[in-house]
Order: structure tokens, then sequence, then C-alpha cells
């Protein structure tokens, strides 16, 4: 009898029924303008309270299944000196990492941008694994605007993820592709169809050129959404059909899972958008979420680096992660919404 595939058995724990992940994955400048719009200076130890604070809530692996970490996150510990990633995984938290250097311009196209992070990324992934890492994230961020994006840029995006997922499967950790469709501009919700539907069909192009066993990796992306400056924004009913069409046309049976990206929605909305979508019957992948912002930011407004805000913040952390939670298998409602704190014992 042969023993299970651990590739395998990694992409079953991140899609739990009613579970998702968080994304703590945010970059040096990134976290520090959030802190920054808080009074709260990013230090490392700052950011070190910060993360800590999430990974500790108390009850945050019933609706958390994965985590994804910075690089810095990663080899940290807490103030009684455990290894971050070991206080996720004694949650039933798979830990994982984000390994992309961010973007920069593209050259020759104007408007769009390339991450990078490609070199020596073969020896940072063994060496992320061996400090517990079990899966991987690398985000492109394709931008829809006059004439963008271009064939080229979507290409040149496509082919670096599915480097980065062949790489990833190689060194024995999950790969999670993120080709992220920005929602700034005023582009109609049908642009954002369109647009999507054709980057997911040129990245699933160069995942099967580069030998990427879908079976073991899994899709970020965001739901269809009209553009952050649009005039007529979409109703939630709209959103659903549109980013299901989407998905059903581009993304093969063969992925396990399909996590959204909050990509700059508010909280709420996230998450009511989020239970339209999983609440579709018959579909060939599970779906899921894969917050940051959406998870993160009521706890980080009410924390604000006050150690004395800690477990409100928690509670507040575990509010979101419930409520998406139950988004997740179609059972969000205005009730559970209302149910702050329901369930969260503070330490």
């Amino acid at each position: 009898m042969s023993l299970p595939n651990p590739l395998e058995l990694t992409v079953q724990a991140l899609l739990a029924p009613g579970k998702g992940i968080l994304a703590a994955d945010e970059s040096l400048p990134t976290i520090g303008r959030r802190f920054t719009a808080l009074n709260v200076v990013s230090t490392e130890e700052n950011r070190r309270a910060w993360r800590e604070l999430l990974f500790t809530t108390p009850g945050l692996g019933d609706y958390i299944s994965g985590v994804i970490l910075f690089e810095e996150t990663l080899q940290q510990r807490s103030r009684d000196g455990v290894p971050l990633p070991e206080i996720l995984t004694r949650q039933g938290i798979v830990p994982g990492i984000k390994v992309d250097g961010g973007t920069r311009p593209l050259p020759g196209s104007a408007g769009e941008k390339i991450t990078q992070g490609l070199d020596g990324l073969a020896g940072r992934l063994t060496a992320f694994r061996a400090l517990g890492a079990r899966f991987t994230k690398w985000r492109a961020v394709i931008a829809i605007g006059a004439n963008l994006p271009t064939a080229a840029g979507v290409e040149a995006n496509a082919r670096a993820l599915a480097l980065f997922a062949s790489l990833s499967q190689q060194a024995g950790l999950v790969p999670i592709v993120e080709p992220e469709v920005l929602m700034d501009g005023d582009h109609p919700l049908a642009r954002c169809e369109e647009v999507t539907g054709a980057v997911l069909q040129t990245v699933f192009a160069a995942l099967r050129e580069q030998r990427v066993a879908l079976e073991t990796m899994l899709l970020k992306t965001g739901m269809v959404l009209s553009g952050h400056d649009c005039g007529q924004q979409a109703a939630t009913a709209e959103i659903a059909a549109a980013t299901l069409r989407c998905l059903r046309a581009a993304v093969p049976a063969a992925v396990p899972g399909i996590v959204f990206l909050s990509g700059g929605q508010a909280a709420v909305p996230a998450t009511e958008r989020l239970n339209a979508i999983c609440a579709a019957p018959g579909l060939p992948w599970r779906l899921s979420f894969s917050y940051g912002r959406a998870l993160q930011d009521p706890a980080m407004k009410i924390w604000r680096g006050s150690p004395d805000q800690r477990a409100a913040a928690q509670a507040a952390l575990f509010h979101r992660a419930r409520c998406n939670g139950r988004a997740v298998l179609g059972g969000y409602s205005p009730d559970v919404e209302r149910e702050a704190g329901g369930g969260f014992s503070a330490p």
C-alpha cells in the first residue's frame, strides 16, 4: 500500500471544509504603510508583536487552515521563544511562505509590471521548507486600463508563475498561483470578466507547458468585480454569476481548489460575495478564501500597537475568520455577522 503524497495531504489540509487561508505576508513597505496610517512604527518588534497576536488567537484553527507568512516572520520567535511557524502548527494551521520578490515595471510596456524573485529560488525553497513552510505563494499583478493588459505582459507573468509552481513542487511544497487582476480603474464588470478569463487561460497554458501537476497546486484569484471607480457597481448576485462563469470557462477541473483574494474589498462585502459564490452547487473545485486586509483590518484598527487591546483585536480577527468560514459553506448571513465574538475565548 503506497503512502499518501505529502503535497496531496497539504492540499487537503488547506482545503478543509469551512476553513480558509489568512494572508499575513505583507512586505516591509506594505505593512509599513498600514502601520503608519495607525501611528504605529514599523519596527521588527512591532511586526512580530502584531503577527504573534494574529497567530495566537484562541480557536483560530477552527476557521483558518493555513497562513501565508513573510520571510521575516518565518524566522521570528514569540515572546516566549517559540518559532512562529510552530505556534501555527500547534493550532492545526499549515504554515506557508510568500516567495516572490515583489513587482517592478515590465520593460517595454508602460503601465505593466513583472514579478521578480526567480533568481536563486530553488535554494530558498529548500531553506523555507526546513524552517517549517509547507506551501508557497507567488503573486503577479495585472492592471486593466487603456490598451492594458497586453498579451506580452500577461504571458511574461504567466511564465514566471509556472516556473515558480514547478520549482515549488520539486522542493516538496504546494504552490499557490496568484494572478491578481487589480480592482483599480473605472472598468465595468464585463471588462473584468473578459480580462480575468484571458489571464487564467494564459496561466494554465503556461502551467501545462511547464508540466506543473495541477492536482497539487491551488489557484488564488480575485472575484470578477467592477473597477473601483466604475460609476455602476455590480450587485453581489452579478459578481457571483460572472465569477463562476469565468472560472468554469478557464480553470481545469483537475485543480483541487480555488481561494479568493480580497483585493481591497471591505471586510463585510468580501464575506457576502464569498458566500454567494461558494453557495453555487455542482462545482468541480473546492472554493475558499485567502484574505489579508479583509481579515486583518478590523483587528489592526483595534490594536494600534497597544498590548492592552490584544484580546479585543483577537476577538475581531476570530469573528471575521468565523464569518468567512461560514461563507465557505454557503452559510453566512446577517445573523452570523451580528454574532460578534461568538465562540471566542480570550486568553
